[in-house]
């Protein structure tokens, strides 16, 4: 799981770790103890940026922005369109 500052804590690391989760988040400016992530690891979550890019440009679209939609799967395929259409516009 990759979250921001917020989510650096020694209890929510070791709850997740139970559950075979490993958390990537950097450390807060002010902790005390030692540091306990990996700076290869915290790459990830510097590329975070182009998933939060991609809900920013999929609320452009009203019927993803608003679910009017009954079923899951009818969401989804509005989703995935969104999608395709940001993927076009960037390459043509």
């Amino acid at each position: 799981m990759i979250g921001d500052r917020a989510y650096d804590s020694d209890r929510l690391d070791r709850e997740l770790a139970e559950h075979g989760i490993e958390l990537i988040a950097p450390h807060k400016r002010n902790r005390r103890k030692p540091a306990t992530q990996d700076r290869r690891k915290l790459r990830r979550y510097l590329r975070r940026w182009k998933i939060e890019r991609l809900f920013a440009w999929l609320q452009n679209f009203r019927r993803v922005l608003t679910r009017w939609e009954y079923h899951a799967a009818n969401y989804l395929a509005f989703v995935q369109l969104g999608c395709m259409r940001i993927l076009l516009r960037a390459y043509f």
